[in-house]
């Protein structure tokens, strides 16, 4: 298998062209442009009968550097990023609520 062929199997260095648009503000024709273009490369996958584009994650930065700046790649970046960190305080401040009513009723168990 060659690096090409491993970066598309590799975790993480793919991505769709939704989250494309949704991580870095491009729009669809923009990806589509890029893809015709051979500015992206792609790979056309379907799910319950709906197709949609894998896109490899470097390309995708490299083009968004390229034609916003890398100052805005790195803000789009952060805003990501900031958003999956409070996603994560969401749910762990849930699992923790869960945790302290089930040590309450263990203790109110235990004191019978």
């Amino acid at each position: 298998m060659d690096d090409l062929d491993s970066e598309w199997q590799r975790k993480g260095a793919t991505l769709s062209d939704k989250s494309a648009r949704e991580e870095f503000g491009l729009t669809q024709d923009e990806i589509y442009t890029a893809a015709k273009a051979g500015t992206l490369q792609y790979r056309v996958a379907s799910m319950h009968g709906n197709p949609w584009l894998r896109l490899l994650r470097r390309e995708v930065e490299a083009f968004v550097k390229r034609k916003r700046g890398g100052s805005y790649l790195k803000d789009r970046q952060a805003k990501t990023e900031l958003a999956r960190v409070n996603r994560e305080l969401r749910r762990l401040r849930t699992q923790m609520a869960q945790l302290k009513a089930r040590k309450t009723e263990l203790i109110a168990a235990i004191g019978k």
